[in-house]
């Protein structure tokens, strides 16, 4: 065996990106193409330590080599990702190899045992120690801990910014101004339809996730509605929305040809569904519904919009910093899934979903720093305050009649908290504008013809 130096660099990075916990000298030098080169892989592992391409952990036979991965992506516009990004070698190679031409590329079916060699709690596509860096910046440190609690204190923010990404992603032209006005209620004149559907689909999707923290998972009914929520009006049939596909679908740009036996689908979608339910560690739970869903197609369209979501399925429940996939580059991502599609290699989209999660956890940190402490009050109350404010404001209701509607939705409150929720609920409508009526629900023409009768008979 006679190979040039380069390609053993590629061999050595390829089994080292491959392995999530990192690869022995004796498992390297087993790898295909790596057979019979020891000394050749031993002093290329010297010169790729040295010019920092990977790193080893331990000594002597325990001595075990990583990827020195760089998670670093750019904050840049999906076009010009491909010049910025900061990628390990072997993302970078996982690129070229799903970009060279179709014709080039071996055509490659849905491969069950990619799902079926994964063991919750055993197998892990995110190293231990990615997993314990993203625990530790992913903890916001609440006193609460009822589920949702965290989601619902940056939730005006969590709307705009996961809606914006995740249909950027698809291909959304709507800027995130233009986000933040059609989720405060504005109607946006020479907007295209489809793409104004798909951002309120986001928004009412995200909401479902938050309101329903509590009994959300895993489940059959969770991921159909929430699918059904994100594909509202944009199927051709509508009985297509949440329900498991029983026909082909076809994927541009890539070689990769899901299932199509109806039968098989939903199995396969259960046997997702029931893997993911026993993942114990919230953020390889998370990356693991975002690599097989898009992978398993289980609907005929909007397979990668609800993975995006329901990546953010335990960040709710267990009150950790969601994953809003700001700035992430299109191209990379949109390469990521295509390297899972044809390849079965995580290595691309790891690095794009680690990176994602730092930037969100910087972002909203911040954003809950100009939040203060919650009112216990507020938070033990909030569905009621809430109630109370939808049905005055959307009713057009004066003082008077809004003291009724407070009257009627206290009645389930303990006599002595009744007056603090009177407080509460006349300083929550004092306080409403355009800016923040999205908390609320309520659209701009609602709250323009309530504030107009409000100050007349105040």
């Amino acid at each position: 065996m006679d190979q040039s130096t380069a390609t053993l660099t590629d061999l050595i990075l390829q089994a080292a990106a491959a392995a999530a916990e990192g690869i022995a000298l004796k498992d390297l030098v087993a790898s295909p193409g790596l057979a019979g080169e020891r000394r050749k892989v031993q002093r290329l592992l010297r010169t790729l330590l040295q010019e920092g391409k990977l790193r080893k952990e331990g000594s002597t036979r325990g001595t075990r080599y990583w990827l020195a991965t760089h998670t670093h992506l750019p904050v840049a516009e999906p076009a010009a990702a491909a010049d910025h990004a900061r990628l390990s070698s072997a993302a970078v190679s996982l690129r070229a190899a799903i970009r060279r031409p179709i014709s080039q590329r071996t055509p490659v079916a849905y491969q069950r045992e990619f799902l079926g060699a994964y063991r919750p709690n055993q197998t892990f596509y995110l190293p231990e120690k990615t997993r314990a860096h993203l625990k530790n910046i992913g903890q916001p440190r609440i006193v609460e801990r009822k589920a949702g609690t965290y989601a619902r204190q940056i939730l005006e923010r969590l709307l705009i910014d996961l809606s914006y990404n995740s249909s950027r992603l698809e291909g959304n032209t709507f800027s995130i101004l233009d986000t933040e006005k059609l989720l405060a209620g504005q109607h946006l004149e020479g907007k295209d339809a489809r793409e104004t559907q798909m951002i309120l689909n986001h928004k009412g999707a995200i909401e479902y996730l938050v309101e329903e923290a509590e009994r959300i998972g895993f489940n059959m009914h969770t991921i159909r509605n929430l699918h059904a929520l994100l594909s509202a009006n944009l199927m051709g049939d509508p009985a297509e929305e949440g329900r498991v596909r029983v026909g082909a679908v076809k994927i541009s740009g890539t070689v990769y040809h899901p299932l199509e036996i109806p039968f098989q689908i939903e199995e396969c979608l259960r046997q997702f569904l029931h893997t993911a339910q026993l993942i114990e560690d919230p953020f390889e739970q998370s990356f693991f519904a975002l690599v097989h869903l898009p992978y398993l197609q289980p609907f005929l369209d909007v397979n990668k919009r609800t993975s995006r979501l329901a990546a953010n399925i335990p960040f709710i429940q267990e009150n950790l910093c969601p994953v809003s996939f700001s700035g992430v580059p299109g191209d990379v991502y949109t390469d990521g899934i295509i390297a899972v599609y044809e390849l079965a290699k995580v290595d691309l989209l790891r690095e794009v979903y680690v990176w994602a999660y730092e930037r969100s956890c910087q972002e909203y940190r911040v954003v809950r720093q100009t939040l203060g402490e919650p009112d216990p009050f507020r938070l033990q109350f909030r569905n009621q305050i809430s109630n109370a404010v939808q049905s005055i404001v959307r009713a057009g209701l004066s003082p008077e009649q809004a003291r009724e509607v407070m009257e009627q939705v206290s009645g389930s409150l303990p006599v002595a908290d009744r007056p603090r929720f009177y407080a509460v609920v006349e300083t929550e409508l004092h306080g409403l504008h355009e800016g923040n009526i999205i908390r609320y629900r309520i659209r701009e023409d609602e709250w323009t013809a309530w504030r107009r009768g409000w100050d007349e008979k105040a």
